[in-house]
């Protein structure tokens, strides 16, 4: 069965389907093969879908603006496969640790097109950054600044920065994951003046190099009204440090944030509404104010892998509360996918071995892990579920694994790639030897 027929095909991967016996497919593998023999929880990337969304962006934005890097938001989640697969579409990186940044480092992706995000970097990761030849250590505040120059002038070079500023505008998004108010422990405020003095401080610094500003206002955004409104604040700034300051602006960015759809009914604007809003928000500021375009930097992240992944679990108890609620409890959870339980984040599901059942009663979706709030799905409508029955719950690419933990001491889920037909492992899942590694007789 093709896509285009596929119940919930907004949110799953592109090539997701329904073979001969009613089982789902990802990447033209049987979903409830690969949990036989993989194990559950197990999480599956499909290529496809990841190489489609990479060129969509690079396609969207280019077709509109002159000059454009598109770089994957690491934090999403990040492996040596990920990695050297997204660098052979073109993309750069952006890293927020020193993990992420060496995780990339080893997939061999050119240091040059990694940029180094964080509010609270240590002097040890700078010191790092630089000696393998970071290409833009995005300053958040005032120690950073002052930090940098002294690890710089220590080793006689000049680094390339971009300095994030906050807007001080609201991107109507949960409040965990808005970055772009003035109350935020991210960035340069405008409103206070700490934007103006960064620039002032850096531009003077021998041993930095600004070449431009950079702006995030949070993930998960269904409108495209604040970047535009974000962006005319920030292209009036840059023209008046360009006045004022001396400012070179030679590099933008809007960070990234674009939404992705997670259940049916809620979808955001195609990403060529977020392409064509930026670009014509940025040519037109830039146009009022004289300032040359700048280069155009993109930070996606969840837009860039949230729906290529999918989360496969197997069920186990079944608790009837007549009256009440029917819990399905599942062998992940929390652990795996904590989202649900910090930012009441909703999920599709479906029965993987039985994609010809009907929906015929509401339960609770649990979690395995000792904690009432170990809940990934409340109340959804599915098919009878049996022990052993396979669940895939899509959308569920980012953040997931990136935030998973040893929480009871789960062992993290492995990881396939798939693609015609054919899975590879890309990460193992954890050992119990794994786990007591790291401890000390």
């Amino acid at each position: 069965m093709t896509t285009a027929a596929f119940p919930l095909a907004s949110v799953f991967p592109d090539t997701a389907g329904i073979d001969a016996q009613h089982h789902l497919t990802l990447g033209g593998c049987d979903a409830a093969q690969l949990a036989a023999h993989y194990g559950t929880p197990l999480y599956v990337f499909d290529e496809v879908t990841l190489r489609n969304t990479a060129r969509s962006f690079l396609a969207e934005f280019r077709s509109r603006y002159p000059d454009v890097m598109v770089a994957y938001a690491s934090k999403a989640w990040i492996n040596k496969a990920l990695a050297r697969l997204l660098a052979e579409e073109g993309l750069g990186f952006d890293v927020v640790s020193l993990g992420e940044m060496a995780v990339v480092r080893a997939a061999e992706v050119a240091m040059s097109r990694v940029h180094f995000h964080g509010n609270n970097k240590g002097a040890d990761e700078l010191a790092q950054a630089v000696d393998w030849g970071i290409g833009r250590v995005v300053v958040d505040n005032f120690h950073e600044l002052e930090t940098l120059a002294g690890i710089c002038r220590e080793r006689g070079i000049r680094q390339d920065i971009l300095l994030r500023i906050t807007p001080g505008v609201d991107p109507h998004t949960h409040a965990y994951i808005s970055t772009g108010t003035t109350d935020s422990k991210f960035g340069f405020p405008l409103m206070t003046g700490d934007a103006e003095r960064a620039v002032a401080q850096a531009a003077k610094n021998p041993h930095l190099h600004l070449v431009g500003l950079h702006m995030h206002l949070g993930s998960q955004l269904f409108e495209v009204a604040p970047y535009t409104q974000a962006i005319d604040g920030m292209m009036a700034f840059a023209a008046k440090m360009v006045r004022e300051q001396g400012l070179v602006f030679e590099e933008f960015s809007p960070g990234g944030g674009f939404g992705v759809q997670y259940v049916a009914g809620e979808a955001p604007p195609p990403l060529s509404t977020y392409a064509q809003a930026i670009t014509s928000a940025i040519k037109a500021a830039c146009g009022r104010h004289g300032l040359a375009l700048p280069r155009l930097v993109l930070e996606p992240g969840r837009s860039m892998v949230g729906r290529a992944g999918v989360a496969l679990y197997t069920v186990g108890a079944v608790k009837n509360i007549p009256g009440v609620r029917k819990y399905v409890s599942v062998d992940g959870g929390m652990a795996d996918n904590i989202r649900p339980a910090i930012y009441g984040s909703k999920y599709e599901a479906v029965v993987v071995n039985r994609m010809d059942a009907l929906p015929e009663e509401v339960v609770t979706l649990a979690g395995k892990y000792c904690e009432s709030g170990d809940v990934l799905i409340n109340d959804i409508k599915l098919p009878a579920l049996a022990p052993g029955d396979v669940v895939a719950l899509p959308a569920s690419g980012a953040y997931c694994l990136a935030m998973s933990s040893n929480y009871n001491l789960a062992l993290k889920p492995a990881v396939l790639l798939v693609k015609d037909g054919n899975a590879k492992v890309i990460r193992r899942r954890e050992t119990l030897e794994d786990l007591m590694a790291c401890d000390a007789d």
